[in-house]
């Protein structure tokens, strides 16, 4: 009996956490501007009308730039990070790595108002999408480097000791042997910081100024009961974008898994 009563549970749990996330498709569609059923007809007028907004667009453009520019140095970052804390053995590393991965579990809204302080008293710099940057980077980095750990971690260091033997440079090794191997994980986290980066609120709420970002525009717009059929298509769009970037990373990552033989325990799907 046991075993169908956790069937049970995980199926509603299951419908719970997903049946929102199907509406959204299905009032991007409805021809009706209230939110309620039953529903009036099949449009796809709230699609286009999403498109000829200016300011939408300018606050894609602003989350584009703000997601692609600190993916890219949480993962470089991460590649480092994750390579020290597997390859080599140095005092107080533990306290290190701990204090890189605190933000994975700390507060948003802490992380947000202890670098708004940061940067306006601090710093003394004017708010504006290099302080969103800098903000996102330092919530993904922790991601990225739970990603690149188990690639390193299971990468077998016989192949750069062979390498070195054969007279490499442990930095030539690390070009033309490590990173083609934990490539797919580099790959991965790359895609999974973009992913937090496009999606978070609550920093870019304090941190970026008056430049709008996508999460910021979409708050700003559910005062408005015209609005939200357009906010409606536009998050089918973003729901659709998230689970093509993690359906690649969880590609590469298996192809990673893959390639160094090791064994599959998980992963983002």
């Amino acid at each position: 009996m046991k075993i169908p009563s956790l069937k049970i549970y995980a199926i509603a749990y299951l419908i719970f956490l997903y049946a929102p996330i199907f509406l959204l498709p299905l009032f991007a569609f409805n021809d009706g501007t209230i939110i309620a059923f039953p529903l009036k007809g099949f449009t796809t007028d709230w699609f286009a009308k999403m498109a000829e907004n200016d300011t939408l667009r300018h606050a894609l453009s602003n989350s584009l730039i703000i997601a692609l520019t600190s993916s890219a140095g949480a993962t470089i970052l991460a590649v480092f990070a994750a390579r020290a804390s597997t390859r080599y053995r140095f005092k107080g590393k533990g306290g290190i790595m701990g204090l890189i991965l605190l933000p994975m579990v700390l507060p948003d809204i802490l992380m947000g108002m202890s670098l708004l302080l940061v940067m306006l008293e601090v710093l003394k710099v004017n708010l504006s999408i290099a302080t969103v940057i800098l903000g996102h980077v330092i919530i993904s980095l922790p991601y990225a480097i739970a990603v690149l750990q188990t690639a390193f971690a299971t990468l077998d260091q016989s192949l750069e000791e062979a390498a070195v033997d054969l007279g490499e440079t442990r930095m030539s090794t690390f070009r033309l042997i490590v990173l083609p191997l934990v490539m797919p994980g580099i790959i991965s986290a790359f895609l999974i910081s973009f992913t937090i980066s496009l999606d978070e609120f609550i920093v870019a709420f304090f941190l970026a100024g008056n430049q709008p970002t996508l999460p910021t525009y979409i708050f700003s717009q559910l005062r408005f009961p015209s609005a939200i059929p357009v906010i409606m298509a536009l998050g089918t769009c973003l729901v659709a974008a998230s689970i093509l970037l993690l359906s690649v990373a969880e590609f590469f990552r298996r192809r990673g898994v893959k390639r160094t033989g090791a064994k599959d325990t998980g992963g983002f799907l």
